[in-house]
């Protein structure tokens, strides 16, 4: 299977109708699923005030009194959290999901939820139920949920192993892209008006409407395909149409030794092949250094105080002398910051790798906030200047944010899992991400109350850790193959793997796959046998 002088005219003639596939099928997924996140974290921070004027007209005009200030701020926190709990559900919906429907499908049917969340919140003011928000949220959650957990696993499962970090960080890119739109939807000279809110909440259909029209034209993940249905003429296809032309053949036995290796388990345990749970991935001592690391960097995600800094970020810039109406023009600069080092990071995620942009971005994070703190110590007591330091740290801390935790953290349980994990590997990480921002949400602002201009000591701290930590337990994982993984994360724990095929882990496939190393549809689907030697190490 070496390539031949015969092969290489077409390595060069293919890759634009394999690249523009690829990026097209990027983009549809993408605009209806990980966008979604951040366009519905952003947008409910712009009408705010509308709303809960809303909840307390709404409650006087049904009661014939007026709500307390605290009992309008709990009605509002109820609202925010149902954000993140309905995330956490659809977190926990993700993995059967993807099982059954596939993860184009799962995409698809994730939409109901959006669409739903619209026709209620379009409709509470006729209906003069604030409750109607509440439930609209929770299942724009949901969305979010399903969609953080899914679209990960098919971008990492779809691309060829040389972009396979690159298309899977575009998660984060379109992440970044919904925060900085729905920062500008947001302005009160496009949807931010009290007569617009709700149009500016229900926006979020359009995005889900663009992804049900496009998605259905491109095709399923085809690991999916083969490992999972069993279906390997459809996996021929889908790979073909993702590579340009025909399915590499070096790339196909790699998935073929992988259906082969959860066949053999499966026959030793003497169970049918079938989908792990996340309850077994806790029992396997084999995975348990990969689950603890996942869920280590899913939680300091979130609970870094990324998120948190843009609810803070308000006060600084009016400290720092800005207008109260030009605030909300300044901030879109915090978006546009994320989205700049998320783009910059997918650029270099090939060159310089997962775990340095991981660690790196941490460790920033650490540096920025120790000057943060000081520069808000500082500002208390009057010292010149320190406003416009705690800005530049402001930005500083988004953009070491986006220039890996945010796209590398969502890209680990494709890379380190095999077919059979992934599902319940990102349930198990999306829930602890949606648990910690429900805590975040919940506990800052008596994080605040209580250390003042030290609020972000605990963030740092979790900086900190969380760089030490990753140092330690996660290996680089661009470019390589399954095995080469799982024998590294061994390595890196300093455990013996029980069994370890040299000719997997020394010799990988190939650096990357190319479109001239391919093969007929006819040979796969009827010749090309997996070899019973070969093994991915488990």
């Amino acid at each position: 299977m070496n390539s031949t002088g015969d092969t290489e005219p077409e390595e060069t003639s293919k890759p634009s109708g394999s690249a523009r596939t690829l990026a097209l099928t990027v983009c549809s997924a993408a605009i209806g699923g990980t966008f979604q996140y951040g366009y519905n974290i952003s947008i409910i921070n712009s009408p705010t005030r509308y709303i809960q004027g809303f909840i307390n007209d709404t409650y006087m005009e049904r009661w014939g009194t007026a709500l307390d200030t605290p009992q309008v701020t709990l009605v509002w926190t109820l609202i925010v959290s149902a954000f993140p709990m309905g995330g956490l559900l659809g977190a926990l919906l993700a993995g059967p999901m993807s099982v059954r429907f596939g993860r184009k499908k799962s995409l698809l049917l994730n939409n109901f939820f959006l669409f739903v969340g619209a026709v209620l919140v379009l409709t509470c003011r006729l209906a003069k139920a604030f409750e109607m928000i509440l439930l609209a949220r929770f299942l724009v959650g949901m969305n979010s949920g399903v969609s953080m957990n899914v679209q990960p696993m098919y971008f990492g499962e779809s691309a060829p192993k040389h972009l396979r970090g690159a298309v899977a960080f575009s998660s984060a890119v379109f992440t970044a892209f919904g925060i900085f739109l729905g920062q500008v939807v947001g302005l009160t000279e496009v949807l931010g008006a009290e007569p617009l809110w709700p149009y500016l909440l229900a926006s979020n259909a359009l995005p889900g409407l663009i992804q049900l029209v496009t998605l259905p034209w491109f095709p399923e993940s085809p690991r999916y395909l083969l490992i999972d249905k069993g279906d390997r003429e459809g996996c021929v296809q889908a790979l073909g149409r993702l590579r340009g032309g025909e399915a590499p053949v070096l790339e196909m036995e790699e998935m073929l030794q992988e259906q082969q290796q959860q066949m053999s388990a499966a026959l030793n345990s003497g169970s049918a092949a079938s989908a792990k749970t996340p309850w077994s991935l806790f029992k396997n001592r084999n995975l348990r250094s990969q689950l603890w690391t996942v869920m280590f960097a899913s939680s300091a995600m979130m609970l870094c105080g990324n998120d948190s800094i843009y609810f803070y970020a308000s006060y600084i810039f009016l400290e720092a002398g800005i207008p109260p109406e030009k605030i909300q023009y300044v901030t879109i600069g915090t978006g546009a910051s994320e989205l700049t080092a998320a783009i910059l990071s997918n650029l270099l995620i090939e060159r310089v790798g997962r775990r340095y942009l991981l660690i790196g971005g941490y460790s920033l994070m650490t540096c920025w906030g120790i000057v943060f703190t000081v520069a808000l110590t500082l500002q208390s007591r009057n010292v010149a200047g320190m406003a416009y330091l705690s800005m530049v740290c402001v930005f500083s801390y988004i953009l070491s944010f986006g220039l890996g935790p945010a796209g590398v953290t969502g890209i680990l349980p494709a890379e380190i899992f095999d077919q059979a994990a992934r599902p319940a590997a990102y349930m198990v990480a999306g829930s602890l991400m949606w648990i910690s921002l429900f805590l975040i949400g919940m506990l800052f602002p008596f994080i605040v109350n209580g250390l003042g201009n030290f609020c972000f000591l605990p963030f740092l701290a979790v900086c900190l850790v969380s760089a030490v930590f990753l140092g330690l337990t996660l290996p680089e994982t661009k470019g390589k193959t399954l095995a080469q993984i799982t024998a590294a994360f061994y390595r890196k724990n300093g455990r013996k793997m029980r069994e370890t095929p040299d000719r997997q882990v020394d010799e990988p496939l190939q650096d990357h796959y190319q479109l001239g190393k391919a093969c007929s549809f006819t040979t796969l689907t009827h010749d090309a046998e997996p070899d019973p030697d070969l093994k991915i190490g488990d």
